[in-house]
């Protein structure tokens, strides 16, 4: 299918705004099809233009188009430009499809004329582990992404297991729901340089070696089980984490102050992520023991990044680390310490780890998945 008169809109709050997850994802779909299709306009709506530091050049890419909020009612409102305002445009920007990119729709989607719509569902998280949400938070999230499913010419998720989600707590059928994978930024796809090393361990003072944790330090992804495995391993194995931190990341600190790991595991909030890919290459292995995700990027960033990757059962991380990645029990801090004392000192493990890694890391190649997302779009067009 030709797409060179077709002209696709997304929701961009996330793409300038966001600098991880939900950002990361929309700026990847945008910039892939900027890239590798012949899609004639990308415009992406966004609810505030002196809100772009996230953008990262992606408005400057061949055929993106950057729209804003024109009327001073909508200015003055931007969220409810956001969910309800934007469709106002899409008759004279001539749009063609819609993409939500972070689970959703405005609500009168169905009302813009000659408009089919796709919307991303990541996870549903809430659903999971309410107790890590308030209330009102959790009636909105449920709001937002069932009407966006139920008003959805077509639904994406972002792996089987959110897949699964969607079908059992919202109703839908299975038909409608297409499992489209989301990859990882460019950067982990290229050797760091030894001056950007360099730069990361000296910004860092980053150990020698150490075991690499990349997520937010919250209670749903399960930091402790890496620090109570640490209690197992030789005293020459440090865990250095990155990510943001909540209250549960003094439970940890808490936990390791009482059992002498405090200068064996260390967390790095606010890390700059241009040092990212230079962080996981260096790392003797990536633990991700997350107890539920919608996908589990930093595993795909490890395996990417040529590095063994350990993560655990329960939801979707086999989707994304594959059969090379080695997985446990989430509770089972006696299993993930024998299996990070086996990828340390098994060198052929490692080797058939690494290996297998990057094998089935090319599925997640950004042109590979644009082409699989485009059979999306030309499905839902061509039932129009």
């Amino acid at each position: 299918m030709s797409f060179d008169s077709i002209t696709v809109g997304f929701d961009g709050k996330r793409a300038a705004q966001n600098r991880t997850g939900l950002g990361n994802y929309s700026r990847f779909v945008i910039s892939g099809l900027s890239k590798f299709s012949d899609i004639g306009r990308l415009l992406v709506y966004a609810p505030n233009e002196k809100r772009m530091e996230c953008i990262g050049g992606l408005d400057k890419m061949p055929k993106v188009e950057m729209r804003f909020p024109q009327t001073t009612w909508h200015r003055a409102l931007r969220s409810l430009w956001r969910v309800h305002g934007m469709t106002d445009s899409f008759a004279k920007d001539g749009v063609t499809l819609f993409h939500g990119l972070s689970g959703e729709l405005p609500v009168n989607i169905r009302k813009a004329k000659d408009v089919r719509s796709i919307v991303t569902i990541h996870d549903l998280i809430f659903r999971h582990c309410p107790e890590n949400y308030g209330r009102i938070d959790r009636l909105i999230y449920d709001y937002k992404f069932r009407t966006a499913c139920e008003n959805a010419d077509k639904i994406i998720a972002v792996s089987e297991c959110t897949k699964r989600d969607v079908v059992k707590l919202y109703g839908v059928d299975p038909q409608k729901v297409v499992v489209t994978y989301q990859g990882c930024d460019e950067s982990f796809w290229h050797e760091a340089t030894e001056e950007e090393k360099s730069a990361a361990r000296n910004t860092l003072n980053l150990p020698q070696r150490y075991i690499l944790y990349v997520g937010t330090v919250e209670r749903r992804k399960n930091l402790m089980l890496l620090a109570k495995a640490l209690t197992r391993l030789p005293k020459d194995v440090c865990v250095v984490a990155i990510g943001k931190r909540t209250a549960y990341a003094g439970e940890v600190e808490h936990f390791c102050a009482a059992n002498g790991l405090s200068d064996r595991l260390r967390i790095c909030s606010g890390v700059s992520f241009k040092l990212f890919p230079a962080v996981y290459q260096m790392a003797d292995a990536m633990v991700y023991p997350s107890r539920f995700e919608g996908f589990g990027i930093p595993l795909l960033e490890a395996i990417v990044s040529g590095i063994p990757a350990i993560g655990c059962t329960g939801s979707c991380l086999e989707e994304a680390g594959g059969p090379g990645s080695i997985y446990v029990n989430p509770d089972d801090d006696e299993g993930l310490a024998a299996s990070i004392d086996k990828v340390l000192t098994d060198s052929e493990l490692r080797k058939t780890m690494i290996d297998m890694g990057r094998d089935y890391a090319m599925n997640f190649r950004q042109d590979k998945l644009t082409e699989k997302l485009l059979e999306v779009y030309a499905d839902v067009l061509a039932a129009h």
